[in-house]
């Protein structure tokens, strides 16, 4: 078994008793302030469809629900492909923990689509941004961190780092940077689903304000095959974020990975709330 961080948070057991019944639990590497770093959360679900025994093809979509708080220890994952297809597959995924009844609390649902991808014409409309490469740009020091996930990523903001004063004067909510896991890892689709989490708040950046905040659902949207990412290997991602709307305790934020070579590889969109 690989030794690797995002490995061991990703160990699951499956059940003798029932397909797609798991059992896993929180990693202190991914910690955040409340609760495991929600990227992980969401690679968590969707490696309960990975080790599914009637998995059919590979990911297209997955869209995960945090809808309470995730206690540090053991949980349950089940995993459901409620409808099968020639060549597409719809899955339910639920995390459970025990709750102090001792009786299995909900805490995460998730919904994907697997599919037999096949050879079809392609092109990209969303073209990679120009930007530096990843040596020309330095890598992002913060000093002791006081989440634990910080420290699994090698982070190199190009433009929208974490503000360095707090002072209401943000003026923008977008942040690009090269990123990849700080332990290298191979590039794989539920490493990259985490990835596509790995952006802090966009309210933060747009009123360099660090208010409350909790992501309520996120979406990635996966344009790459095994191959694809085979090819990425252990190299940098570039990943944009950027704020679409803020309103009523409530804004929603989209991202992109795009590999070294400018190929896209997975789209984001999530929601979160934000207090006041």
């Amino acid at each position: 078994m690989s030794t690797h961080p995002l490995d061991k948070a990703l160990a699951l057991s499956h059940s003798d008793l029932r397909a797609g019944q798991f059992t896993g639990a929180t990693s202190p590497d991914y910690g955040n302030m409340v609760g495991p770093f929600g990227g992980t959360t969401a690679a968590v679900m969707l490696q309960a469809v990975l080790r599914h025994p009637d998995l059919l093809g590979a990911p297209v979509a997955l869209t995960v629900n945090y809808a309470a708080a995730i206690e540090a220890g053991a949980f349950e994952l089940q995993a459901v492909p409620v409808r099968t297809n020639r060549s597409t597959q719809h899955w339910t995924v639920q995390m459970s923990q025990a709750g102090a009844d001792g009786k299995p609390h909900l805490t995460t649902t998730a919904t994907a689509v697997t599919a037999l991808r096949r050879e079809t014409w392609g092109a990209t409309d969303l073209a990679m941004p120009e930007v530096p490469p990843p040596a020309a740009v330095e890598r992002l020091s913060i000093g002791p961190a006081k989440v634990a996930w910080i420290e699994r990523y090698e982070m190199r903001p190009i433009v929208g780092t974490m503000p360095s004063r707090w002072d209401g004067s943000g003026d923008h909510s977008e942040t690009r940077m090269w990123v990849r896991d700080a332990e290298p890892r191979p590039l794989d689709f539920a490493a990259l689903t985490a990835l596509s989490d790995c952006f802090y708040p966009r309210i933060w950046l747009r009123r360099a304000k660090p208010v409350p905040i909790g992501t309520v659902s996120i979406t990635t949207y996966f344009h790459a095959d095994a191959a694809l990412l085979a090819e990425v290997g252990t190299g940098y991602l570039l990943g944009r974020a950027v704020g679409q709307q803020f309103r009523n305790g409530y804004f929603d934020q989209a991202a992109q990975l795009w590999s070294e070579a400018g190929t896209l590889l997975a789209t984001s969109n999530q929601v979160v709330y934000f207090k006041e």
